[in-house]
């Protein structure tokens, strides 16, 4: 029998060596902040090795919580945002919303702005312009306030990349959810980025990012879940959580042809350089 889609996969066998989640929307589809369930998923995680969490914000309510919940567990950093497709929704609110965006930033758990970018896959041409207004935007706050900028890419590699050639970028640059193949993967790290791989990098058919994996520097590798999204492999389809990482990082320990371990050590301590440094580990 089938196992129901809605069921919580059970817990993989923890890592060895610690691992950080670099992307995560904790809370996701619920009102406000539910303490109570966002410590048991962080517990859940730290059980099986994954120690550190990027909650991650795409609009002023989820960047607010981000903010919120950073502040109540110190295993969690805070990322702020507009999201590309609400960007292009907001019209003339945008510039206003970007301002809040701002000032939530200035908190010391915020590490990151993000996710912000451009996606052409839901947004159609009419709202590109405000989603390189809205991106340029962000890239001037992650700058200025010397934040890891987090960058949504769907569909828009290469104004992704005109855009970031054109502005004046931050130091830290993280492609969230890398979508690209080698050939786009090289294109970002000589820009001087690091490649996060979602579940999405044990499908089938994903060999685009699995060609990407194998050119990035191990220096330069993050994992993520974006949970509640992009559950890997063997779990495609339910609701994703951070504890189910193991399953993405020993897959990728497989394609690179490494020790796990090894990966583990290199990924926590990306994900330190990533986003500022500061960030406690327990090394």
């Amino acid at each position: 029998m089938a196992a129901d889609r809605k069921e919580q996969p059970p817990a993989p066998e923890p890592l060895e060596v610690q691992v950080a989640d670099n992307h995560c929307h904790l809370g996701y589809g619920t009102k406000g902040i539910e303490l109570d369930a966002i410590r048991v998923a962080l517990d859940q995680a730290a059980a099986v090795g994954v120690t550190r969490i990027v909650d991650v914000g795409f609009d002023l309510a989820s960047s607010a919580n981000a903010v919120a919940v950073a502040e109540q567990f110190d295993r969690v950093m805070a990322a702020v945002a507009i999201h590309p497709n609400d960007a292009a929704r907001l019209e003339h609110d945008l510039d206003h919303a970007v301002d809040q965006i701002e000032a939530l930033a200035t908190s010391s758990v915020v590490r990151a702005i993000g996710e912000t970018g451009l996606d052409y896959f839901r947004t159609g041409e009419s709202g590109r312009p405000a989603q390189h207004h809205s991106f340029r935007r962000h890239i001037d706050i992650a700058r200025r306030l010397d934040k890891t900028l987090v960058i949504h890419d769907r569909d828009s590699h290469d104004d992704i990349l005109a855009v970031l050639d054109a502005a004046q970028t931050p130091d830290r640059i993280v492609m969230h959810c890398f979508s690209g193949d080698d050939y786009f993967a090289k294109k970002c790290l000589d820009r001087g980025a690091f490649l996060s791989f979602a579940g999405t990098v044990t499908f089938k058919n994903a060999q685009n990012l699995r060609d990407a994996l194998l050119v990035a520097p191990l220096d330069r590798i993050l994992v993520e879940t974006d949970a509640p999204f992009l559950t890997p492999e063997p779990y495609r389809g339910r609701r994703n959580a951070s504890y189910l990482i193991p399953h993405t990082i020993r897959f990728m320990a497989e394609v690179r042809n490494m020790d796990v371990n090894e990966l583990c050590e290199a990924v926590d301590s990306n994900t330190s350089a990533a986003f500022g440094g500061g960030w406690f580990s327990n090394h």
